[in-house]
């Protein structure tokens, strides 16, 4: 895949790219360990910036709802463990952020490549969301998402709140 080029998009029924990649504490997590349990995989560009920060605040602040309902989520950015860590402890996050440094699984996803921001065409992280069933397949497969109210429009989405 060249540079500009973007993966193929994923859509409902596919089946999710399995991976396994580093946690913030280098611990090995391979999205076939959570088979048998549906799961939200959520793709960001950076740790610690204003968005990417408010969106796993939001995670954060709603997992106990999302665990309730038998829903695991994953958070997946390019950074490096080192740099997961600080984000993982500043913002007391309670579900693991794993390091994609080389974007294969992004691309996997198709949640890299070419983008629009701030009016300008740029390559880089599409801030994207899949909840996978129980069986590893796409139930939804969402792009270009914005960082606030995403997770209350998941929740929404699933039936799991009236929020």
């Amino acid at each position: 895949m060249t540079e500009t080029a973007a993966a193929a998009r994923l859509t409902s029924g596919d089946s999710a790219p399995d991976f396994t990649l580093p946690d913030a504490d280098g611990n090995e997590v391979s999205l076939s360990s959570y088979r048998g349990r549906r799961v939200v995989v959520y793709f960001y560009p950076a740790a610690s910036t204003p968005g990417c920060t408010k969106q796993a605040c939001d995670f954060r602040d709603s997992l106990a709802l999302l665990n309730d309902a038998g829903i695991d989520v994953l958070g997946i950015s390019p950074d490096k463990p080192a740099k997961l860590v600080k984000f993982h402890d500043n913002e007391k996050l309670t579900f693991p952020l794993l390091s994609d440094p080389d974007r294969a699984v992004l691309a996997a996803y198709g949640a890299y490549g070419e983008k629009t921001l701030y009016g300008k065409k740029t390559v880089g992280v599409i801030r994207s969301t899949f909840v996978l069933d129980a069986d590893g397949r796409i139930e939804k497969a969402l792009y270009n998402v914005k960082a606030t109210g995403h997770v209350a429009k998941i929740i929404r989405d699933l039936g799991l709140s009236s929020i």
